[in-house]
């Protein structure tokens, strides 16, 4: 049964706001985060959710007021939660981020699991449209929302990271993901040519081009770099035309630096940047999207699609036919994914005989599979 309004009601920023503090056991532990609703929620008219990540050092409480992101909420008309990253025995709450940061990650807390596990709890408690889930994140936390949009694609819509990076070896989302960044060229903490920033987590930063093109790629983007505007505010950039109607898109200011941009500043942490409000930006680019273009595993049932593998069987290479087909996917036989792109020649090289899925996207954002053997 979905939950009724709680009775928890707080002022925050001037609107009535409903909040429901909460915790789930999740990996052996307590986990904590807190819902707010807006006050257009009833419960019975499912309502898009985004899951807000806070960085190093941080908590949910602290990115809300940082990020100003439940004024947001409320305006639009959203449902927002901040859950919390494990703490260590100093009190550091951080994310498993990958190769990022701290002790959630040297202790390999499944932070994924854990947001896996919160996405049904809320589910299961709220009126959320599951098409309509989103995640961002302030640094460690929007790091850790670029792993969600590897590994959590089938759930997660599109993401925002704001002042972060990817730190994944290997990201392989199931579907092209929508991507909208933010940074400052005055970021030292995560530079955003890469490399190792000044801040306390001494890890390696992925430039902010290698990222969002490997996300381009994946999306089958024709239209690559695609620069709106560059001066002395801010450089803008879109990779657009992808499969599922994805994009990728980056703003990088000239003021500000590690910070939320368009948000509160901290006291401790560099000023934010006032060029842009990433909550206006990112809330703009999340209602365009949806998870309309989510695939089938390798066991589904295929049907009678219009799509053809040739040759098939096959040996070095195939070639994937259909009308108006502008992304493909190829699983192997125990459905890892080996090949992600746009239309062409895939070489097969190196990979094991075996029944292999394909899985491709046309214009209008449809699925459609056939299998081939590799020989």
């Amino acid at each position: 049964m979905l939950r009724s309004l709680p009775a928890v009601l707080l002022l925050f920023a001037g609107t009535s706001l409903i909040a429901q503090p909460d915790t789930i056991h999740v990996g052996g532990r307590d986990r904590t985060y807190t819902v707010r609703l807006p006050s257009s929620y009833t419960g019975t008219t499912p309502m898009p959710l985004v899951v807000a990540m806070h960085g190093g050092f941080g908590s949910g409480t602290q990115l809300e007021n940082q990020s100003q992101l439940t004024v947001k909420a409320e305006e639009a008309g959203f449902i927002v939660v901040y859950p919390d990253g494990v703490a260590s025995l100093l009190g550091i709450r951080t994310w498993n981020a990958g190769g990022c940061c701290g002790y959630a990650m040297n202790q390999d807390i499944d932070d994924v699991g854990f947001i896996n596990a919160l996405l049904d709890t809320l589910i299961a408690d709220y009126a959320i449209d599951t098409q309509r889930i989103y995640a961002t994140g302030m640094s460690n936390g929007g790091f850790m929302s670029y792993r969600l949009a590897c590994e959590l694609a089938n759930r997660i819509a599109a993401i925002a990271p704001v002042s972060a990076s990817m730190t994944i070896a290997a990201c392989q989302p199931v579907r092209p993901v929508p991507v909208i960044s933010f940074h400052s060229y005055q970021d030292t903490s995560v530079p955003y040519q890469g490399g190792v920033g000044d801040g306390i987590s001494n890890h390696y930063n992925s430039p902010q081009d290698s990222v969002l093109n490997a996300f381009a790629a994946h999306a089958g983007c024709t239209v690559l770099n695609d620069t709106l505007q560059h001066d002395n505010v801010m450089t803008v950039i879109r990779w657009h035309e992808c499969a599922c109607n994805a994009e990728v898109i980056t703003y990088r200011t000239q003021d500000g630096g590690h910070s939320w941009h368009g948000g509160n500043g901290t006291g401790i942490g560099d000023p934010p940047s006032t060029a842009v409000s990433a909550n206006d930006l990112m809330w703009e680019l999340f209602q365009q999207h949806t998870l309309n273009c989510s695939t089938t595993g390798i066991g589904a049932s295929i049907g009678d699609l219009p799509l053809r593998v040739v040759p098939n069987p096959a040996h070095a290479w195939i070639e994937v036919q259909g009308e108006g087909i502008t992304w493909v996917r190829v699983l192997d036989p125990i459905g890892r994914v080996v090949h992600a792109g746009r239309p062409g020649r895939i070489d097969l090289a190196g990979r094991a005989p075996g029944l292999y899925l394909v899985q491709a996207i046309d214009r209008q954002g449809g699925p459609r599979t056939a299998r081939f053997v590799r020989e």
